[in-house]
């Protein structure tokens, strides 16, 4: 057995993209100058990640359990019990989690789903709600809580409900907020119908509320988008899963922005690193965060860190902004490596999944990696990127495998068979 190092997984949110005709063809990494990402992909070994599947687009929450080792296929149960676990919600057995977003309605449709990246006075928005939802709904408890931005989550508790329904929130612009129905195959279901109903009634008489909310009378004042419908998507129910330490018997941390994969990690039985100069924004502080993980290394066997800067400027179709989110990574990177002993620890650099500036959205494509510090054997990979990566020795690695050769490389996982 290997001496046991460190493990670090660093993630740029949403990092991988495809080419953009205003970089010249490039990708936003292959574009911008990236001193330290080259400097650690030229040592260390690389490959493409398909953390779900090759084609398969992935969530943030699938994502982060794939590279954590946890099976999605498996494991998940929907998207808003982390959200809500995130923000400090009790998601109890029979509860329904929702993740939502604070969002702009402008004569009955979305103009804004992010109602201009709201910074300030969700709170009051989210008290506002569960005020008026006091009594609840046909005899179920409503309860939500306000999250980073423009994010929320809501949580109904009670009897007869039922997680196969779809989102209200449509994913875009310039249309109605969807209906809430039974997915197919449960449109017979009471239950389902039942909470359908339930959560078309919130978001009609959440717009009412908010509609009239101080907080959005400002905002239009300021000429900005108000935050006055609430939209609920991503529900599930509480996932069983396997502490991290027993799963890997390994001390975790996770140093992350979103509340989405802190409530992962609370379910995992990770401590959570609390960062202040972390926005969760593009104006997050790279530099602190990188000193949080260095200082978490020297308690913990593993961390986990993810900035979100490059998720959000994929998101807003928005390539400068992303060379200059990926310049935020590079830089917290280079951080890491002058500050660490790779004597003594290895990481895993590389993305959740791609967030392409031509789509706004997530994709299937393959996500560039660079596993670097002991143990690594370096290839002929000389540049971070997109198709730089894809000739690395790693290959296509996949759903899983990232614990693996992390684990691989540091001494802790242990021979299969005699």
């Amino acid at each position: 057995m290997a001496q046991h190092c460190k493990q670090l997984i660093f993630l740029g949110d949403g990092m991988g993209d495809r080419p953009v005709d205003s970089l010249g063809g490039l990708t936003p990494l292959e574009y911008q100058r990236t001193p330290a990402l080259d400097f650690l992909a030229a040592g260390g070994e690389c490959g493409l990640m398909y953390p779900i599947r090759p084609g398969m687009p992935a969530g943030s929450d699938t994502a982060h359990m794939a590279i954590l080792g946890y099976d999605p296929f498996k494991y998940y149960m929907g998207r808003g019990p982390f959200e809500a676990k995130g923000v400090g919600l009790d998601v109890q057995a029979g509860d329904l989690a929702f993740r939502c977003n604070f969002s702009t309605l402008t004569d009955g449709v979305i103009s804004d789903r992010r109602a201009g990246r709201i910074k300030q006075g969700t709170d009051q928005l989210a008290q506002l709600l569960n005020e008026a939802f006091v009594e609840g709904l046909e005899g179920v408890k409503v309860i939500v809580k306000e999250s980073v931005e423009h994010r929320a989550a809501l949580v109904l508790r009670g009897e007869g409900l039922s997680a196969e329904i779809g989102d209200a929130d449509p994913h875009e612009v310039g249309v109605p907020p969807l209906e809430v129905k039974p997915l197919p195959g449960a449109e017979e279901d009471p239950a389902a119908q039942r909470t359908a109903r339930i959560v078309n009634e919130f978001v009609r008489r959440g717009h009412e509320v908010l509609a009239k909310a101080p907080v959005n009378a400002e905002r239009a004042q300021q000429g900005l988008p108000v935050a006055n419908v609430l939209l609920p998507r991503g529900v599930g129910t509480a996932p069983n899963l396997k502490p991290f330490s027993e799963e890997w018997g390994l001390n975790g941390a996770l140093i992350v922005e979103v509340d989405l994969v802190r409530g992962l990690g609370m379910y995992l039985g990770m401590n959570l690193v609390n960062v202040p100069q972390a926005t969760g924004g593009a104006d997050t502080d790279e530099l602190a965060i990188a000193e949080a993980v260095v200082s978490a290394l020297e308690s913990h066997d593993f961390v986990l860190c993810n900035i979100k800067a490059p998720d959000l400027a994929g998101h807003d179709y928005s390539p400068r902004a992303k060379c200059e989110a990926v310049a935020k990574v590079d830089r917290a990177v280079g951080y890491l490596l002058d500050h660490l002993d790779w004597k003594q620890h290895v990481m895993m650099l590389g993305a959740d999944h791609c967030t392409p500036c031509a789509l706004g959205d997530h994709s299937g494509d393959g996500v560039p990696v660079a596993f670097y510090g002991y143990g690594t054997r370096p290839d002929y990979v000389q540049t971070y990127g997109e198709r730089p990566c894809a000739t690395g020795s790693l290959g296509k690695i996949g759903r899983n495998d990232v614990m693996y050769l992390l684990g691989n490389l540091a001494g802790t996982i242990h021979k299969f068979g005699a």
